[in-house]
């Protein structure tokens, strides 16, 4: 009997099909180091404003006229088993690479890998139809793609988007003295975890949706702010990763008040039921050295693989006005772009975490 043909949209739970989810699936940086250790872009390619060297969000090269092109991808296994919210995810998390420039959408292609002998068509078109509900909010088109035959379901988008080059903002021009600020809540990985796990509340479960499915459309109007230094977006390598990325890229080390980070309250119950991703495992051991010490509650929290995360913002003291002005003018309340330390001139390591 085809197995495929018992197989309808109500009885299929998409993460059971996959052995990692969301960003959490990424390669740990670590091994990612050793992968690129001899394939990073050459630094006199004509035009090439990022490549590789810093682990940007996108590549960018100038196309003249003052403009560039951002290109990035990002795909992944299903997080969640509702196949249109999975397409809905992945795509909200490609596109927001281009955010985290500073910069503006302008087209999307879908990457599709479907595992044919297991999972009926579909199902799949259900995953390109959430797909193309996120493109359509960012207001881009979805224009194509290509897809294989994989062992696992895999989605996720190839996105381009346009920027001007004096507001392109990248994770390693932080200075000494801005404040740091980020605009959503930790905590995904440990949720979809338990969700995987089936201990997952249904409200909870929206709950993570929600904050996944939230666009950072925001970042194309910080890019057009002077003082906002450097940007980035909190992904699989969880914050301590990224902010360890934008510091010890900066030359830089940055202070972080635990007390301030935002954290999704729902995680609690779910550590204590033993909800964390491996990717908060892998996280650690790439980038533990840079951290200073901290409990391992803190460590599976600032660890934890965020998927669709949200805006890492280093921002001038003085810019400060303006940049609240400006997350006030587009609908951001204060309790969404949460101060949660600073940046100072280089100590022993990267990030330092006070209670």
């Amino acid at each position: 009997m085809n197995p495929i043909e018992n197989t309808t949209t109500a009885s299929v739970k998409l993460t059971q099909y996959s052995h990692g989810a969301g960003c959490g699936c990424k390669i740990s940086p670590a091994i990612l180091s050793q992968i690129l250790q001899n394939n990073e872009t050459p630094p006199d390619f004509k035009g090439l404003l990022v490549g590789n060297h810093s682990r940007d969000d996108a590549a960018v090269l100038d196309i003249g006229n003052g403009q560039a092109l951002i290109s990035t991808t990002d795909f992944f296994m299903p997080i969640v088993d509702d196949p249109f919210e999975f397409g809905r995810i992945a795509a909200t998390n490609a596109i927001s690479d281009v955010f985290a420039m500073g910069g503006r959408p302008v087209l999307a292609i879908a990457i599709l890998g479907w595992p044919i002998d297991k999972l009926p068509p579909e199902i799949a078109g259900q995953v390109i139809s959430g797909g193309r509900k996120a493109c359509q909010d960012a207001g881009i088109p979805l224009a194509g793609g290509h897809s294989i035959d994989a062992p696992e379901p895999i989605f996720g988008l190839a996105v381009n988007g346009l920027v001007a080059i004096e507001n392109l903002k990248k994770n390693d021009t932080a200075k000494a003295g801005d404040r740091l600020f980020l605009t959503k809540k930790l905590g995904i990985g440990i949720l979809t975890t338990a969700s995987k796990k089936g201990v997952l509340k249904d409200t909870d479960l929206k709950v993570a949706i929600d904050s996944m499915t939230t666009m950072n459309t925001i970042g194309s109007a910080l890019g057009t702010l002077p003082g906002v230094n450097a940007l980035t977006d909190v992904t699989g390598f969880g914050l301590l990763g990224h902010l360890s990325e934008m510091a010890g890229g900066s030359g830089l080390t940055a202070h972080i008040s635990l007390e301030q980070v935002p954290v999704l309250s729902q995680v609690y119950g779910y550590l204590e039921q033993k909800c964390f991703p491996g990717g908060t495992t892998r996280n650690w051991k790439s980038y533990g050295h840079h951290i200073s010490e901290i409990d391992e509650i803190t460590k599976l929290i600032l660890a934890d693989p965020q998927t669709s995360g949200g805006l890492l913002i280093a921002v001038s003291p003085d810019a400060i006005p303006s940049f609240k002005k400006l997350m006030q003018e587009k609908a951001m309340e204060p309790f969404t772009y949460n101060e949660i330390g600073y940046m100072t001139e280089k100590h022993s390591v990267h990030v330092i975490v006070n209670k």
